[in-house]
């Protein structure tokens, strides 16, 4: 759809302040819910209440009257909406004309009241009542030659419970097909940390940030994704811990940011400058930073200092020599021009680190979402062991996580290549014997469509087709099912690119309270710090036909496996048995689960580095090796520019708020590309020009992107970013990364074209 009046100009005043506290106020007014929204978002991450549905980012032990964020009150807001999506809206609408608007129309329709179902003959969805959209279910998974012709999908707002028995009924039914939402942006955590310290999680806690005394930011824009995360970076800056951002795009709140709930600073005007160091890093050129710093470390060591953690290395870790001789091998000038930084500079960071005796590395990603992003964390882990950064206060690695539950997923098994452990617990505890086979992850998914293999859906929350790479392959792939099923509280694009039959099933919400035959039930949720706390809602449900997620996942189980061998209809009513059964599975890390979930603030899963233990086979972290200093696959094409998508400030995922950008300055409208003014000049454009993106790939399929509004910005040359998922069509389904299937969206290698 094309833009509107389309306006720029530079945003210079503080991240946060007044104006977050503006569009907090906007957001509540536009979906009519000043009274209902303002009480529930005092219920928000607070003890006793529902935990954000946007971003993973932990909540403080002490906590404020009001413990959200910008983004979280709109998430709420689009949330607790009074707009509703009825049978009436879809009998005006045919799926063709809907599929003609906008992803922000859809999201501003609000709340889906019903279960409906897709009548090909009028091309309008059509309500169904619960019973039979189960059976279609069931009878379409039943008929299945085999299980492995099933993708199971999972959005990060699920929650613990019905994230481990999805798991379950998906192996009882015989698949570990687990397509899910974590597999395209924080995969590489979960596949490229564990062979280095023996887990894929972070290892730091909130109150390390009291403790730090250096704070690295790569590849993450906190002010936008998780801007609770400001309050940290704040305290931090007014103790005078160094925090050094590496990104290739100024990120606003990371230069000055106003706390909204300052009052001085609010009263005065007044922010707080974030970074000390600005690291203006090439699109991929952070292999080359790390690789530099650690270089500077080796070489003064080399020259009598001693600046590394001998006695923590000696004890804790193997491969110590190999990672030195590779870091030596590289040559200054290459890293300089791979990295885009000076010496200088790159001198300047690694004495920061130095000098810190406790350091925490934050990153997104911008380090993830490359194709060896799996291995370049490993980098970032290597840089921490040589400081022993591991297991004391205020030091570790922190990946901060997008969706609110997307590693509490992974952790109750919503993973398509299980352990045999795992699975082995699994047998014992239900009584099936799950499929030992791995199954697909994203995009495999998709590839599995493409071919005709795959023949059902089921999407548990999300909007898949538009958050995958290729985005025309990826709507002929879902076109070829025979079922797609849509589980969520919105209308969205998933919706209306679907297979023969489809079912749009909607869920009672986060902050809506769920009653069963048990009474009031409560969810859990794990933030991106391995905290798991109770989410209680608070709000009535948008329409009695809805059903929480938890009995949607039994009775789909129910419909699909007659003969099984799980008590699903208990589940549907009692949540803390699910609870007592994630413990039996998990022992080592929720036992007594009912028990610890009773506190307030919840409680911190067992994450070994934190005691200096490493659950790796040699039982040590491991120092590991990326040789040279590419995270990308070079391009040989003089033109070429690498693309990263990013998401707007009103927006969080595939959800778009607004067509705003307010932190960079955009104004009603989405279709822009940020630019170098070099780079654009000379190929002869001018700023403000129209122009289009073409992918440069080898596979002969052509894929191009127009009507992009070319805007100057200070990218480094050879960069260019512009928005998701406009611009996902550009992103082959071949390019990611191979030890994890991350999609590689931070680099795509494109020209410009007219």
């Amino acid at each position: 759809m094309a833009d509107r009046k389309l306006h720029y100009k530079t945003y210079t005043a503080p991240a946060g302040g007044w104006g977050a506290a503006a569009a907090t106020a906007k957001v509540l007014l536009e979906q009519s819910v000043v009274t209902k929204g303002s009480r529930a978002l005092l219920a928000m991450n607070q003890p006793g209440g529902f935990k954000c549905s946007s971003c993973a980012f932990p909540d403080a032990s002490c906590t404020k009257t009001f413990e959200f964020c910008e983004n979280g009150a709109k998430a709420l807001a689009h949330e607790a909406t009074k707009f509703r999506v009825t049978r009436d809206f879809f009998a005006r609408h045919s799926v063709a004309e809907l599929m003609a608007q906008s992803d922000y129309w859809l999201e501003m329709q609000g709340r889906l009241t019903e279960p409906m179902r897709y009548d090909a003959a009028s091309d309008h969805y059509v309500p169904v009542s619960w019973d039979e959209a189960f059976a279609t279910i069931g009878r379409h998974l039943r008929g299945l030659d085999s299980p492995h012709r099933a993708e199971f999908y999972t959005s990060g707002r699920t929650p613990n419970e019905a994230a481990f028995l999805y798991s379950i009924f998906v192996r009882e039914y015989g698949t570990n097909n687990f397509p899910d939402c974590s597999n395209m942006c924080h995969e590489p955590t979960s596949r490229g940390l564990p062979p280095a310290i023996g887990v894929g999680k972070g290892t730091v806690i909130l109150d390390d940030f009291d403790h730090a005394q250096a704070i690295f930011v790569i590849g993450q824009n906190p002010g936008t994704n998780s801007p609770r995360m400001m309050t940290c970076l704040v305290e931090a800056r007014k103790r005078g811990v160094p925090i050094v951002a590496v990104n290739p795009m100024p990120e606003r709140a990371l230069i000055r940011f106003t706390e909204p709930q300052d009052v001085v600073q609010m009263a005065t005007l007044g922010s707080t400058p974030i970074a000390s160091e600005f690291v203006h890093v090439k699109i991929g050129g952070d292999l080359a930073l790390l690789k530099g710093m650690m270089r500077v470390l080796f070489e003064r060591e080399a020259a009598g200092e001693a600046v590394l953690d001998h006695a923590f290395i000696a004890e804790h870790s193997e491969g110590f020599e190999a990672l030195r001789d590779d870091v030596m091998a590289q040559d200054w000038d290459e890293i300089v021009a791979v990295s885009g930084i000076s010496e200088e500079q790159i001198r300047r960071c690694a004495e920061i680190y130095i000098a810190s005796n406790a350091t925490i590395i934050c990153y997104g990603m911008g380090l993830t979402q490359h194709q060896k992003g799996s291995q370049l964390l490993q980098q970032v882990a290597n840089l921490l062991l040589l400081k022993g950064n591991y297991g004391k206060p205020g030091a570790g690695i922190s990946p901060i996580r997008g969706h609110s539950n997307v590693q509490g997923d992974r952790t109750v098994g919503i993973d398509e290549r299980p352990s045999e452990a795992y699975l082995d617990r699994v047998r014992e505890v239900f009584g099936f014997d799950p499929p030992r086979a791995h199954g697909h992850h994203t995009v495999e998914s998709v590839e599995a469509m493409l071919a005709g293999e795959a023949k059902v859906f089921i999407g548990l929350g999300g909007n898949f087709v538009r958050a995958v790479p290729d985005t025309e392959r990826a709507y002929a792939a879902m076109a070829k099912l025979d079922l797609t099923v849509g589980i969520a509280t919105k209308l969205n694009r998933g919706h209306l690119v679907h297979g023969k039959e489809a079912l749009i099933l909607p869920v009672i919400a986060r902050s809506e309270r769920i009653e069963t035959a048990d009474g009031e039930q409560f969810v859990t949720i794990e933030d991106s710090m391995s905290n798991v706390t109770a989410s209680r809602g608070v709000l009535d449900p948008a329409s009695p036909d809805l059903l929480p997620e938890v009995e949607i996942v039994c009775r789909m189980a129910m419909a699909t496996l007659p003969e099984s061998r799980v008590d699903w209809v208990r589940y549907i009513d009692d949540y803390g048995a699910i609870r007592d059964k994630i413990a039996e599975v998990y022992p080592a890390i929720y036992e007594g689960f009912s028990e610890r979930i009773k506190a307030p603030q919840g409680f911190h899963l067992d994450i070994a580095p934190r005691r200096r233990a490493w659950l790796t086979p040699n039982g040590k972290a491991n120092f590991l090796i990326l040789p040279g200093l590419h995270v990308d696959a070079p391009v040989d094409e003089a033109d070429m520019l690498r693309l990263a998508t990013v998401r707007s400030h009103d927006q969080f995922n595939t959800t778009i708020y607004s067509y705003n950008d307010r932190y960079r300055g955009v104004r009603g409208g989405r279709m822009v590309l940020f630019v170098n003014a070099e780079d654009r000049a000379a190929r002869g454009l001018e700023a403000g020009a129209t122009v289009a993106l073409e992918t440069i790939a080898s596979d002969g399929i052509a894929r191009r992107v127009e009507g992009l509004t070319l805007i100057d910005y200070p990218m480094p040359r050879g960069a260019i970013a512009g928005y998701y998922p406009e611009l996902n069509p550009l992103l082959p389904l071949d390019y990611y990364d191979r030890t994890s299937g991350c999609p590689a969206a931070k680099s795509i290698p494109v020209r410009i074209a007219v």
